[in-house]
């Protein structure tokens, strides 16, 4: 299992914006990943109360990856699963072996009770060609009926990543609103319990 710290500015952009964003990068070696994320909670949304985050992400393989609350940034843990195991989590309710598991059980969670909520699927160019180590992506959402647009940079602190995409924002001609709303919030908030 692979633990990291994730550290990122988002800015959600109109459809316009992001066609122009397209134009303006349709030069750069950007790379097009397609990825669906399938969004993890109890019925009562028992971890969205605690704000940590449940997903399996498909982009040709699958991982579980678990996201928590930290002072600067998300604790992000990752592991690889078969699709046999999602498969046998979406259809039979078994949750994945292995350390997100035994960390989710250290936290009192009964995974028995885990299923998928809902699911979300981008279309993503990433450039990160960054000699600073930020990765600088353009994503197209599609969850529950609505499509959204976001322009997001990772990199290794709240401020390097918030600087590195207000430059891009002035440089795209693009208000800079910081988005504090994750893809996974704004596709939990559309399903109705």
């Amino acid at each position: 299992m692979a633990t990291n710290i994730e550290i990122e500015a988002k800015v959600l952009i109109t459809k316009e914006e992001y066609l122009r964003v397209i134009k303006f990068y349709k030069k750069e070696n950007g790379t097009r990943i397609d990825q669906t994320n399938y969004y993890i909670d109890t019925d009562d949304l028992f971890l969205k109360k605690f704000g940590i985050g449940l997903r399996i992400r498909e982009k040709g393989y699958f991982t579980l990856n678990l996201k928590a609350p930290m002072a600067e940034g998300l604790l992000e843990k990752k592991e690889s699963i078969t699709k046999e195991q999602y498969e046998d989590f979406k259809n039979k309710g078994i949750f994945p072996t292995g350390d997100i598991k035994n960390f989710l059980l250290m936290l009192d969670v009964d995974v028995t009770k885990l299923k998928i909520q809902t699911s979300l699927f981008t279309e993503r160019i990433e450039i990160d060609n960054y000699s600073s180590g930020e990765i600088f992506s353009i994503d197209k959402n599609y969850y529950n009926g609505i499509e959204d647009y976001e322009l997001e940079m990772e990199g290794n602190s709240i401020d390097r990543a918030r600087n590195a995409l207000k430059e891009k924002c002035t440089e795209l001609n693009i208000p800079y609103v910081e988005n504090q709303k994750s893809k996974q919030v704004r596709a939990m908030d559309t399903i109705k319990k």
